[in-house]
C-alpha cells in the first residue's frame, strides 16, 4: 500500500478590521471531505495502514517500528534461526524506538473513525459502513496486541482524548495485563463481526484476517497466563503508582484466563479452517518429486495468488520498496552489503533427513560425538544434504547449491593433511567456543596443513590442487576477519528474489511479505488444542482436538516433504513439543519465532531446555544467562578430493546472546513514566 501524505500549508494573512474572518479555510481537509466518499475513506485507510505495527522487511527487532529496511535481515534476534555480523544481531530484549508514542497516534485515528463515522452512516450502504467500522476495530486490536506482547498491561485508550482538557482526562493509567488481553479479544471479535468476508480492496482487512490475528493474539495471551507461572517466583507484579497488576495474572485467575484464551484461539482458527477459503500452497507440489516440493515452497512466498495467503504486505517498484536482497543475499551478490541472514546449525538440526549422534545433534564424524572417529567425506558439499526435507532447502541455501543461476561456493578452508581426517578440535564445548580455526597448530605452524582466508579476492590463501589454484574460502567464505562472508556456512533463501535478471540494491526489492498465512492458522489450532487437552478441557466445538492437531501437523509436514507422524499427537508435554517444533520449522524467518520463545517463557537459562520446541540439554549452548549458536563448516581435503564438515560454534563476527527473566516484558519509556502521575514502570526495573 502506498503511503499517502496530506500536506496542509497555512498562510497567515493580515486583513483590515472590516474583513470577514469567519469562513472555513480552503486548505483544511474536513470530516465531510474524508468520511463521506469512498476516495476520502481510501485516504483515511491508507493513513492508518501505513502506520500499522506490522513486522516485515522494514522491521528490525533491535530498532523497533521505524519502517526502515536498512541492514535488512531475518531471524537474528537470538532465536537460533540465523546470525548476522552487525550489532543488530542481539537478543530481543527491547527496541531502540519503543512502540508507545506511535501506538497512541494510530489509536487516535482508529477511535476517531469509530466515534465520527456514525454521523455519516447514511452515506454508505450498510455493509460498507460496517466494514469501515470493522477496519477501525481491527486497527485498534492490532495496536493493543502489539503493545500487550511488549509491555503487558497498557493504557487502554478506547476513545478520542480531546485537547486541551483537564489533567485527569488526559492521563490514562495502565490497565492490568488480563484486562488488556480482554480488550484485544473484544476488539478482534468486533472486527470479525463487522468486516466483510472478503477484502473490498487490496491491502484491507476482512473477517478472516481478523480471526487469524485474533487466533495468534489469543495463543500469546493463553501462553503468558500459563507460562508466567513456570518462572521462578511467578512473573507478575504491580505498578507503584496505581497498585494495578501491570504484568502477569493473579494466582486465582491465571488458569481460567489461560483456558479462555486458548479456547478463543482454537475457535478462531477452526472458523477459518471450516470456511474453506484458504488452503496450503501446493501448485507445484508432487508427492513423489522432492525437487517439486522444494520449488513449490520457494514459489509460495512470491505468489500473490496463493490460496495460503491470508494477509500480505505488498510492495511495488519503484514507489514502495525494501532492501532485503541488498543486505542478505550471498556474498557474490553483494549490493551494497551481504550475508545478513546466515542460518545456524542449531536451526538445521530441527529438520528431518540427517544422521544423528546419540544426543540428537547432526553427525559429521564416524564416532558417537564430533570429537570421536574420523570426518565423514562427501564428493560435493551438497551431498551432505541429499536427504534433508525439501522445506529446509527452500529456506536455506546449502553449500554448493544453485541460486540465481550460480553455484554458491562456500568453504571454511582447505585441509592438506593426511586422511582419514581426524576432528580438528578435541573439545567443542561452550567453554572453548572462542578457540577458532586460526588458533590451531595446523594453521599456525610450518609446514601448515590447514589453509584459511582472512578476506576475499586477491588476499585469499591459495592451494594448488590438480594443477589449479583453489582459494581457501571459496567465493563466499567464511573469511575469518570479514563478516560479510558466510558466517555459519549457510545462507538464508526464504524471501530472497531468485530471479537471475534481478539486480539487488538498496531500495530495489519489491517481493511481498506474508504477514499471515494458512499454515500458521493450522499451527494455532494444533497448539491451542494440545494446551486445552493438557488442561483437562473438553473441545469447545465438539471436534476431536487431538485429531485436529495431528491432521494440521501432518498436512504441513506432507507439503514440506517431511515424514508424517505415525500416530496421534498426545495431550502432554511431548505432544505440545511436537507442535512447537513444527511451528519453529514452518514459520522460521518470518518474525514469528522471537515472539513464540517469549510467550513460552523458554529463553532464560532455567527454562531453556524447551528453547527448540523440544527437550535438549541447555548447557550445550549456554553459560548461565549467555548462550551462542553453531555453524556447519565445509572443508576441502586435497588428499581425498572430498569435502568434510565441522560442527563448530560460530567463529566469524562472534556473537553471544543474553536473556533474563526481566526481559519478557520491555521497559516502559522512561520519559513516559517520569512525566506521568499514573504510568508505572515495569516491576523490578
Amino acid at each position: 500500500m502506498k503511503r499517502i501524505y496530506i500536506l496542509s500549508l497555512i498562510s497567515i494573512l493580515f486583513f483590515s478590521a472590516c474583513t470577514e474572518l469567519d469562513i472555513p479555510p480552503k486548505n483544511i481537509i474536513s470530516d465531510n471531505d474524508l468520511l463521506t466518499t469512498e476516495s476520502g475513506m481510501e485516504i483515511y485507510m491508507a493513513r492508518m495502514y501505513s502506520n500499522m505495527p506490522f513486522e516485515d522487511f522494514k522491521y528490525m527487532a533491535q530498532w523497533g517500528i521505524e519502517f526502515n529496511s536498512w541492514l535488512g535481515a531475518l531471524g537474528i534476534e537470538g532465536t537460533g534461526e540465523a546470525l548476522n555480523r552487525d550489532g543488530i544481531c542481539t537478543a530481543f530484549t527491547g527496541e531502540r524506538t519503543a512502540y508507545w508514542a506511535k501506538a497512541f497516534t494510530l489509536l487516535r485515528d482508529a477511535n476517531y473513525l469509530l466515534e465520527t463515522l456514525p454521523k455519516y452512516q447514511g452515506v454508505y450502504p450498510e455493509v460498507t459502513y460496517k466494514h469501515y467500522l470493522g477496519e477501525a476495530y481491527f486497527v485498534r486490536a492490532t495496536v493493543f496486541y502489539a503493545m500487550a506482547r511488549r509491555f503487558g498491561g497498557i493504557p487502554l485508550v478506547t476513545k478520542v482524548i480531546s485537547y486541551p482538557a483537564e489533567q485527569d482526562q488526559l492521563e490514562v493509567p495502565r490497565s492490568s495485563e488480563e484486562d488488556t488481553w480482554n480488550q484485544v479479544l473484544a476488539d478482534y471479535d468486533q472486527a470479525a463481526a463487522l468486516l466483510q468476508p472478503t477484502s473490498p480492496k487490496r491491502g484491507y482487512s476482512n473477517k478472516y484476517v481478523a480471526l487469524a490475528f485474533k487466533s495468534e493474539a489469543m495463543l500469546y495471551a493463553g501462553s503468558v497466563a500459563k507460562y508466567n507461572e513456570t518462572v521462578t517466583g511467578r512473573l507478575t507484579g504491580f505498578g507503584q503508582k496505581t497498585g494495578v497488576r501491570v504484568i502477569g495474572f493473579a494466582e486465582d485467575s491465571w488458569q481460567a484466563a489461560s483456558k479462555r484464551y486458548f479456547k478463543e484461539a482454537y475457535l478462531a482458527a477452526q472458523q477459518i479452517i471450516f470456511s474453506g477459503n484458504y488452503s496450503l500452497y501446493k501448485k507445484k507440489w508432487s508427492a513423489t518429486d522432492r525437487n517439486a516440493q522444494y520449488q513449490n515452497m520457494v514459489d509460495m512466498f512470491s505468489d500473490l495468488s496463493s490460496p495460503e495467503n491470508i494477509y500480505v504486505k505488498e510492495y511495488a517498484y519503484p514507489t514502495m520498496t525494501h532492501g532485503y536482497d541488498a543486505y542478505s543475499a550471498p556474498f557474490i551478490f553483494k549490493a551494497p552489503l551481504a550475508s545478513g541472514t546466515c542460518p545456524t546449525l542449531d536451526f538445521i538440526e530441527l529438520f528431518d533427513g540427517f544422521d544423528r549422534y546419540p544426543d540428537g545433534t547432526i553427525k559429521v564424524t564416524t564416532g558417537s560425538s564430533n570429537t570421536e572417529g574420523n570426518y565423514l567425506m562427501y564428493d560435493t558439499p551438497l551431498d551432505f544434504f541429499k536427504n534433508a526435507e525439501p522445506r529446509l532447502r527452500a529456506y536455506v541455501i546449502f553449500p554448493g547449491d544453485m541460486f540465481k543461476g550460480k553455484q554458491i561456493e562456500i568453504r571454511a578452508g582447505v585441509y592438506t593433511g593426511v586422511s582419514p581426517v581426524r576432528p580438528l578440535f578435541n573439545d567443542y564445548s561452550y567453554q572453548t567456543a572462542e578457540t577458532r580455526y586460526q588458533h590451531l597448530d595446523a594453521y599456525k605452524q610450518q609446514p601448515k596443513s590447514l589453509y584459511l582466508s582472512p578476506r576475499e579476492n586477491s588476499s585469499q590463501e591459495i592451494v594448488k590442487y590438480n594443477g589449479v589454484d583453489m582459494t581457501a574460502a571459496g567465493a563466499n567464505g567464511p573469511f575469518y576477519d570479514n563478516g560479510e562472508g558466510c558466517l555459519t556456512g549457510l545462507y538464508g533463501r526464504k524471501y530472497l528474489n531468485p530471479d537471475p535478471a534481478f539486480e539487488a540494491g538498496e531500495g530495489k526489492s519489491a517481493q511481498p511479505f506474508i504477514m499471515m498465512r494458512y499454515a500458521e492458522v493450522l499451527l494455532n489450532a494444533a497448539e491451542a488444542a494440545v494446551e486445552l487437552a493438557m488442561a483437562g478441557e473438553t473441545s469447545p466445538d465438539g471436534s476431536d482436538m487431538m485429531q485436529v492437531a495431528t491432521k494440521a501437523i501432518n498436512d504441513i509436514r506432507e507439503r514440506a516433504g517431511a515424514t508424517k507422524l505415525s500416530g496421534n499427537i498426545t495431550p502432554d508435554v511431548n505432544g505440545r513439543n511436537i507442535v512447537r517444533k513444527e511451528r519453529r520449522k514452518e514459520l522460521a524467518l518470518e518474525h514469528k519465532t522471537k515472539w513464540d520463545l517469549r510467550r513460552w517463557r523458554v529463553q532464560h537459562y532455567e527454562g531453556r531446555d524447551g528453547f527448540w520446541g523440544e527437550i535438549r540439554n541447555k548447557d550445550s549452548f549456554s553459560n548461565n544467562s549467555r548462550y551462542r549458536f553453531r555453524g556447519l563448516y565445509p572443508f576441502f581435503s586435497t588428499q581425498t578430493g572430498k569435502y568434510f564438515f565441522d560442527a563448530r560454534f560460530q567463529w566469524v563476527s562472534l556473537k553471544t546472546f543474553e536473556y533474563n527473566i526481566v526481559d519478557y516484558y520491555f521497559a516502559i519509556p522512561d520519559g513516559e513514566v517520569t512525566k506521568s502521575p499514573v504510568i508505572d514502570q515495569q516491576p523490578n526495573r
